[in-house]
């Protein structure tokens, strides 16, 4: 007899669930796979999150987590990168980072796959935003250009290749322009 599988009606059930590939999110009552990542998205993400790591992580500020499962404000979603202020990342009894995020990164990064539409990943953004996120960045490779949200203020568009990328305030130090990101895909 084949079982037809039980759809999870909360959150508590979703994350008793077993992980998929690619990962699976919980919003709105709703489970929705993630796009499966192509070359660029690939890329933008392995080389983002190394320079973040590079300079933030280094220096005891910050860490960069890819694909890293966050559970917050009834929903559970797993941004293309996490970035923690090290003060709030969850440690176990030994010190060690913890497997287990409650909590809305202080960072959301974002990167457009090409079959996903900018609307879901905006949401997913504004979300964290509305429960402690600092800055959101949508990155969109086709378009070459990053939204920028941040608490309070408009959303804004970069498309200048020049233009120094914002960041939050922990991480003044890292400087990259547009240029520099998009660069990586080459």
């Amino acid at each position: 007899m084949v079982q037809t599988p039980v759809k999870p009606k909360t959150l508590e059930e979703f994350l008793t669930l077993p992980e998929t590939k690619p990962a699976s999110e919980y919003i709105d009552g709703k489970i929705i796979q993630k796009p499966m990542p192509k070359g660029r998205h690939s890329i933008l993400q392995a080389e983002l999150g190394a320079a973040i790591n590079s300079i933030l992580r280094n220096k005891g500020v910050a860490t960069a987590f890819t694909e890293l499962r966050c559970t917050f404000g009834d929903r559970s979603v797993v941004p293309d990168i996490a970035v923690f202020e090290n003060s709030r990342i969850p440690r176990s009894e030994n010190g060690e980072i913890g497997d287990i995020f409650t909590a809305a990164p202080d960072w959301t990064i974002e990167i457009l796959s090409p079959d996903q539409h900018m609307t879901k990943v905006l949401k997913n953004i504004t979300h964290c935003i509305a429960h402690g996120s600092q800055m959101g960045w949508a990155i969109d490779p086709d378009d070459r250009s990053i939204i920028v949200c941040q608490s309070g203020q408009d959303l804004r568009v970069i498309d200048e290749a020049a233009t120094l990328l914002p960041v939050p305030v922990f991480a003044s130090t890292l400087q990259l322009t547009l240029n520099d990101v998009f660069e990586w895909l080459k």
